[in-house]
């Protein structure tokens, strides 16, 4: 089996993101949540890969011969488990849609993280494509804005840095960026985290206080 079907398999079924980013709090790594303002199309959706970064840039004129820069060339480029995670507009247009959807569900992705607005969202509701972005809008991108480049370093204006094959986590409560070169020690731990978290709910459901629990284990 490949290591990251079994890594991405045990995040999505044993953790969650806060668990993730107090793990990296702990570690000195605190500005890896992307902004609050990115949300599932679903509340039950989640989302776990590898980042295929894409920047994004608005546009005041159309091209007609490249109206969307290289967005064709990045979405093609989509490997298996990964997330397109588009940053870098105003937030003026739609950055994904249901289409590129059907075009990142053929290749294998894993879903899309957007920093701005999606579009077809019942097209994509009926597909079970994982969406992350700020929320339904219509407008096209289409001599707005367009994609000037991919697999590239991204840092959103909250401060957090994304670079391409950084493990995209994202639930309910928000998405969080684990960085390559951390990932070991802080799945580890977030796995350590999460067993002490069990035996703290068992502690309190039998009656014990939450400031004794804490000063017990350590966790709250």
């Amino acid at each position: 089996m490949n290591k990251d079907v079994a890594l991405f398999k045990k995040i999505r079924e044993r953790l969650f993101t806060a668990v993730v980013g107090d793990v990296m709090d702990s570690m000195g790594l605190t500005h890896q949540f992307l902004p609050p303002c990115i949300r599932p199309l679903e509340e039950g959706m989640t989302v776990v890969g590898r980042a295929m970064t894409v920047l994004e840039e608005d546009v005041n004129v159309l091209d007609e011969g490249n109206p969307f820069g290289v967005m064709f060339d990045a979405l093609d480029d989509l490997k298996v488990d990964e997330v397109y995670l588009a940053s870098g507009s105003s937030g003026a247009y739609a950055l994904w849609g249901g289409l590129m959807s059907t075009r990142a569900t053929r290749l294998g992705a894993a879903g899309a993280v957007l920093n701005g607005y999606h579009r077809d969202t019942q097209e994509i509701r009926g597909m079970g494509f994982p969406v992350f972005s700020w929320g339904g809008y219509s407008q096209d991108q289409r001599g707005r804005g367009k994609v000037v480049d991919y697999r590239c370093p991204l840092e959103l204006r909250n401060g957090v840095a994304v670079n391409p094959g950084d493990i995209v986590f994202g639930d309910v409560d928000g998405v969080v960026i684990v960085p390559h070169d951390r990932e070991s020690e802080v799945i580890e731990a977030a796995l350590e985290k999460v067993s002490g978290e069990d035996e703290v709910r068992e502690a309190i459901e039998g009656g014990m206080s939450t400031k004794d629990a804490f000063k017990r284990f350590g966790i709250m």
